[in-house]
């Protein structure tokens, strides 16, 4: 160790020049530091499923084509989701939940890969699952007399969203 150094005097080298550690930042190295933590971020707010991604469709497909099925009284489940039929406050608000949570935030989820969205995705599913819950408990207990049980449309309704929340929650807890 030189007298300088040890002396706490000046840090400078023979000839002048600054030490290592005294030297200003190169400019180049700030800008490359600053980019490497943006793509941390970036890579931070994704999420990667994997094969989980297929259950995830195959959930949202689930909730499509029960959307094409019988849910009430013959009324189909898009049927309730636009208002073209009324069987109900309870299916027609898991109607729009499923539609809300199970196939937009779904699928955009599931393209956009970002850990908010399945975040937001596994919670709505959840509430989504709790309401459609419900409305089969609705149709089974409630329902007036000579109206039909719930539909096929409303069983399947239910059942792709349960798929959804469990898959969304393993996702979105995981965060890879």
């Amino acid at each position: 160790m030189s007298d300088e150094r040890a002396s706490g005097g000046d840090r400078q080298g023979s000839g002048g020049d600054r030490a290592p550690w005294d030297r200003d930042p190169d400019p180049t190295l700030s800008a490359l530091e600053t980019e490497l933590a943006g793509v941390a971020r970036r890579v931070e707010r994704k999420i990667d499923p994997g094969v989980a991604a297929l259950v995830a469709a195959i959930g949202t497909l689930a909730v499509v084509a029960a959307l094409l099925l019988p849910w009430v009284d013959g009324a189909t489940g898009w049927q309730l989701l636009v208002g073209a039929q009324s069987v109900g406050p309870l299916p027609r608000l898991f109607t729009f939940t499923a539609t809300a949570f199970g196939i937009v935030t779904s699928a955009l989820a599931l393209t956009t890969r970002y850990w908010a969205l399945a975040w937001i995705s596994a919670v709505g599913c959840g509430i989504s699952l709790v309401n459609g819950v419900w409305a089969v408990w609705s149709r089974q207990t409630v329902a007036p007399e000579g109206v039909e049980g719930p539909g096929p449309g409303l069983i399947l309704a239910v059942v792709g969203v349960a798929l959804l929340t469990f898959t969304w929650a393993r996702i979105s807890l995981q965060r890879r």
